[in-house]
């Protein structure tokens, strides 16, 4: 029995219950056992029975046989390991030790037998596998269930078995979803939840294929069914929602009758059949278009969905998919991160979790072990951090119940797609009101005789036309009607937005930055100012510890052997219990492996290397009692341990060097002296910490205070001391700039963007970052405003903060707050700001700001959540690239207003002139559809996909109030319109004589020239200010493709198509006369760039106009009064 208690250090052998052959490999009897305390069943025995040594041999004999059955009916409730281990013989008389030996007797003999019994069973089980409901292992949880000196099988031997209580799905959901903590009980405590899972609370599952697989098929997995994507059919019948299409469809029905009745089914479908192929060409593009664009969006969400979760498999920490959580997983919590999955709560400090999205509760629930163990998914931690065991994956969760009915809206409209909506509603009724000033026209001048048919008859001659005759003819007026106002409403506009948008998207994801919301796409382009991180963003986030000091002597990197072994031990102690990071040294290899922040890894490899600290010796030496965890305001953590030895309590902070020095009025020395913090150590320390700020150190104080008090339960007081602490030393870690941070921010600067940095390390590693990155030049580090520290902002007044803001280029030791009281301050100030933050506390500043950047390595998820756009490489550049890209999608979208309403303008003036005036159109309904198609789905397609140029970085931001349709834009548009205007009426009107053609080649002439029109004008519109309208345009293939595609369709429509196009053969020449006016526009738009525009908005002067106009009105007015007056009073 002794070896037995030998071979298990890490528990007492009261804490084993294992199965008879694991009790009999090991030297331990077992038996079945309960739960039942060792108090108790002494109580029971009552071993004052057992000294009756002096009693008659009957009524021993009587006394045997009741003792006997005492013990054979506790038998299966007691733990005999206990009794025969802590009952001490010491003291026993003779009759106890012969109970005793009797009692081992039996004890023995059902060991013996419940093994043979067990050897049958486990034939007949062999082919039991993990989580199998129908066998039970009875063993209480211990330190580590799988640790070489026990002997237990692991969770992937076949004759592992579970606990007798079944952890089915059901019982696992309900008793977290219900708060149940006595169903917990009835488990055994979270402890026995894990045992039922076969789970090392500390070193997690197993981890390997087999048994994750085994896992999700008993639990399920960690996703849930969302509802089916839309189809094309969806977007197909959306687009039927259209009224212009519904009456076009309905004009080419009638028509279709029509035709057939009056030319006969092989001749008569011609015209409504070209209405229907050329509506469904209209709605089978657009409906795919926005097909593709729904699949792109689903594809980021999935991506942006996939968050990376710390957990630990086998004994090792390692990030996985959300996704691949299963049931049994020990995951690690932090601040900010979301709850992966429903769980119970292994072990932590001070967490609290917001619930909100669950409960809309806004209050932070605590979480701790005894009271409050339940954690629900879609939770974000708020403060602390925790382990936590999970139960509940998927849709056996509550927030897979509530997110698997939730479909995403894509109908999300961008602040720059509701300007273009309210543009489109103004064009489309000026188009209406001309649609229906020509209807009427062409219904009068049809009524009135003025209309005449192919042989110059006239169409209308009162009663003797048939009435199929005047219907005909109604129903075609009223489709060149409609089509004028399918041409006239640029449907095209909203298309545009989002296949720039789409397309923009997914090259953004390319050139790592994910966008979240599709207005930072566009708004971004507008950024006047950026605010930004400076550690991992403009620096590569990768800490090493460089300088040591240690009272006022430089240790360099190394500490030397002169130091004192008492200040290793107390700085191992605040290194290895005062952190959030961890250690792991897999048991092939001598290599440390270790995780956390890049701050708390750097620190901890330094003191595993360097100090020689050992991580589990310090665990297994002292107990954690008390934790305060880092947050960006404290700027510190702090942790009060109690050495289990001798019951010592030392608390420990760690944080920023000069908030951590406030903090001491002692110091230790190397030899381990402890001094005096007089004014002038302190001012030697305050140096020490500047000078290394200035090399761009982080600069990191360690400190400590060994304390006495404890409360009425003998456990630590939970708020640390903060006073009179002893400084232990300084280390300095470096955090090398990245590469190409310095020319990101003077492409941002070129292109009119300020660059702030807003960070919380000092304002002396702040300045020594910003001037190496150029965000300081030569003339800010000597302007005294540029450099602030966020109390200095904080507690200006709001006059003096909005006086000052626009100076300040770099803000240290900033809180969050301050962060948020900047962009509020800039967006009053009439900025965009885009602001960069990766902490849960930077949320508000990320919502407040036009553009919230959020960092996809660092960020938590509160943080990425709060932002509009998530860099994935945490990399300024990135920041550049999403600028870029910003002024991109701006520029593509002005691109193609001003080729639509080139075509806008034109087809309606041509229309409306040749129907006033000739009493007919010159393109019919057909032509005018397949000219909507080219401009709208084509024209969007050709100028939404251009790349980003370096020309975009050398323009001023567009900012808040610039309109969307610029002078330039109005410049070139009706210079390109005028002419189209002025060369189709021409053609219209004296056509047939210039050319000497028949009214029907006429008619093609004048379409196949307005189409090639267009698709010369779209290469003028692929620059907006520049002379050179080719430059770049090798790269852009798909413009390349669309053009080419456009020209072989017009080919086919004119030389193939006659009957459904309505159109004649053209000859060489021809075709050479409409190519040769169409390039006219080249020429014509080369020139209109040197006209200079006014920077005043051409539409202010149309208002400035009017104003006049009504001042004018209103003068006139008061003058006729005053006349009238006057003759009145006469």
């Amino acid at each position: 029995m002794g070896e037995a208690a030998t071979e298990f250090p890490h528990r007492p052998l009261s804490a084993i219950r294992c199965k008879p052959q694991l009790a009999i490999q090991k030297g331990i009897p077992s038996v079945n056992l309960a739960y039942f305390s060792l108090p108790t069943l002494i109580n029971q025995l009552s071993l004052s029975s057992f000294s009756s040594s002096s009693s008659s041999s009957s009524s021993s004999s009587s006394s045997s046989s009741k003792t006997m059955a005492a013990i054979g009916s506790y038998l299966p409730h007691c733990d005999c390991g206990t009794i025969i281990l802590n009952v001490s013989a010491a003291t026993f008389t003779k009759a106890q030790k012969r109970w005793r030996v009797a009692y081992v007797a039996i004890y023995s003999y059902r060991v013996l037998l419940s093994l043979s019994k067990h050897n049958v069973v486990r034939q007949k089980a062999s082919s039991a596998t993990l989580l199998h409901p129908h066998f039970a292992v009875e063993i209480q949880p211990s330190i580590s269930y799988y640790h070489n000196d026990l002997d237990i099988p692991k969770p992937h031997s076949p004759h592992h078995d579970l606990p007798h209580i079944d952890p089915t799905t059901t019982t696992l959901k309900e008793m977290v979803k219900e708060r149940d903590k006595v169903g917990l009980r009835r488990f055994g405590g979270v402890e026995g939840v894990a045992a039922a899972l076969v789970v090392d609370p500390q070193h997690g599952i197993l981890g390997n294929e087999g048994d994750i697989c085994r896992r999700r098929d008993k639990f399920g997995s960690n996703t849930y069914p969302k509802p089916p994507p839309k189809g094309l059919l969806y977007f197909v019948e959306d687009a039927f929602k259209d009224t212009t299409i519904l009456i076009l469809l309905a004009c080419a029905a009638l028509s279709l009758g029509f035709g057939i009745k009056e030319h006969g089914p092989q001749e008569g479908w011609y015209e409504g059949g070209s209405i229907f192929v050329a509506v469904f060409l209209v709605i089978s593009v657009s409906a795919l278009s926005n097909l593709r664009q729904e699949r792109q969006f689903d594809k980021l969400s999935k991506i942006s969905n996939n968050i990376k979760v710390d957990v630990a498999r086998d004994g090792r920490r390692q990030k996985i998919s959300i996704f691949d959580i299963v049931v049994g997983d020990v995951v690690f919590l932090n601040i900010g991160d979301q709850i992966p999955a429903d769980g119970l709560f292994l072990e932590g400090h001070s967490l609290q979790v917001d619930e909100s999205s669950m409960t809309g509760e806004s209050d932070h629930v605590e979480v701790d072990r005894e009271r409050n163990p339940f954690l629900f998914s879609g939770s974000k931690v708020a403060d602390g951090y925790a382990r936590m065991l999970v139960t509940s994956v998927g849709m056996n969760t509550t927030w897979g119940e509530m997110m698997s009915s939730i479909s995403r809206n894509t109908n999300e409209r961008t602040p720059l797609q509701a300007r273009l909506d309210k543009l489109t509603s103004s064009i489309g009724k000026v188009g209406l009101a001309v649609a229906f000033l020509v209807l009427v026209v062409l219904l009068i001048r049809y009524f009135i005789g003025e209309t005449k048919d192919d042989h110059g008859n006239k169409e209308y001659n009162g009663s003797k036309t048939e009435i199929n005759d005047i219907l005909n003819s109604v129903v075609n007026i009223v489709a060149a009607a409609v089509t004028i106002i399918v041409v006239a409403i640029p449907e095209g506009l909203p298309l545009a937005v989002t296949l720039t948008l789409a397309y923009s998207m997914k090259r953004m994801m390319a050139d790592q930055a994910m966008v979240r919301k599709l207005s930072a796409c566009e708004t971004m382009g507008s950024a006047t100012i950026i605010c930004t991180d400076k550690t991992g963003t403009l620096t590569l986030n990768q800490m090493q510890v460089t300088k040591f000091w240690l009272g006022q002597e430089d240790m360099g990197e190394i500490p030397s052997n002169s130091v004192s072994p008492c200040i290793l031990e107390l700085f191992r102690q605040g290194v290895g219990l005062n952190t959030t990071g961890s250690v792991y040294r897999p048991a092939s290899g001598a290599v440390f492996e270790f995780s956390g922040s890049p701050t708390e890894k750097a620190i901890l490899s330094w003191a595993v290397q360097e100090l020689g600290m050992d991580v589990e010796q310090l665990k297994q030496t002292y107990s954690i009692l008390h934790v305060e965890t880092f947050n960006s305001e404290k700027k510190r953590s702090g942790v009060s341990i109690r050495k289990n030895a001798n019951k010592t309590i030392h608390v420990h902070w760690k944080g920023a060097a000069e908030m951590v020095l406030k903090m001491c009025s002692n110091y230790y020395e190397t030899n381990g002296t402890m001094k005096s913090m007089d004014e002038d150590a302190r001012n030697q320390f305050e140096k020490i910490i500047q000078g290394m700020a200035a090399s761009s150190l982080r600069c990191i104080a360690f400190a400590y205070k060994q304390i006495s008090e404890v409360n009425e339960d003998g456990e630590a007081s939970k708020k640390l001391n903060e006073n009179e602490l002893t400084l232990l030393g300084i280390v300095g870690l470096k955090d090398p700039c990245r590469p190409g941070v310095k020319k990101a921010v003077e492409i941002c600067k070129s292109a009119g963007v300020e660059i702030k940095m807003i960070t919380g390390d000092n304002v002396f590693t702040a300045k020594a970052i910003a001037a190496e990155c150029g965000i300081l030049g030569p003339d800010d580090s000597e302007h005294k405003g540029a450099v602030v520290e966020g109390v200095e902002f904080r507690n200006y007044t709001h006059e003096e903060r909005m006086e000052k803001v626009n100076k300040i280029r770099v803000m240290a030791r900033s809180s969050p707050f301050d962060k948020l009281l900047m962009v509020q301050c800039l967006k009053q100030k009439g900025e965009v700001v885009a602001v960069t933050g990766d902490g849960t506390n930077d949320a508000p500043a990320l919502k407040e700001a036009d553009i919230g950047l959020s960092m996809g390595i660092q960020g938590t998820e509160v943080a990425k959540e709060s932002s509009d756009i998530v860099i994935l490489d945490d990399n300024f550049t990135s920041v550049a690239t999403v600028l870029r890209w910003g002024r991109c999608v701006y520029n593509n979208i002005q691109k193609f207003i001003q080729f639509q309403l080139t075509v806008n303008v034109a087809a309606l003036v041509i229309n409306f002139v040749a129907a006033v005036s000739a009493g007919e159109v010159p393109l019919t309904a057909v032509q005018m559809l397949w000219v909507n198609l080219i401009m709208d789905t084509l024209g969007a397609l050709a100028l939404a996909t251009d790349r980003p140029t370096n020309e975009l970085m050398q323009r001023a931001p567009v900012g808040r109030t610039e309109p969307l349709i610029t002078n330039i834009m109005w410049r070139n548009l009706l210079a390109q319109a005028l002419y189209q205007i002025a060369v189709l009426l021409t053609l219209q009107f004296k056509g047939e004589k210039i050319f000497n053609v028949g009214e029907k080649v006429n008619d093609t002439l004048i379409f196949n020239t307005f189409v090639l029109c267009q698709v010369f004008n779209e290469f003028n519109a692929r620059k907006l200010e520049k002379q050179n309208v080719f430059q770049g345009i090798h790269k852009n293939k798909l413009f390349l493709g669309i053009i080419g595609f456009t020209i072989v369709l017009q080919v086919v429509m004119v030389e193939f198509l006659k009957k459904f196009a309505d159109t004649e053969n053209l000859s060489g020449p021809q075709w050479g006369i409409c190519i040769a006016i169409a390039f006219v526009s080249w020429p014509i738009g080369w020139i209109v760039k040197f006209i200079p525009v006014s920077d005043k908005p051409f539409l202010g002067y149309l208002k400035q106009a009017g104003q006049a106009l009504g001042r004018i009105l209103h003068q006139t007015q008061l003058s006729f009064s005053s006349l009238g007056g006057g003759c009145g009073k006469r």
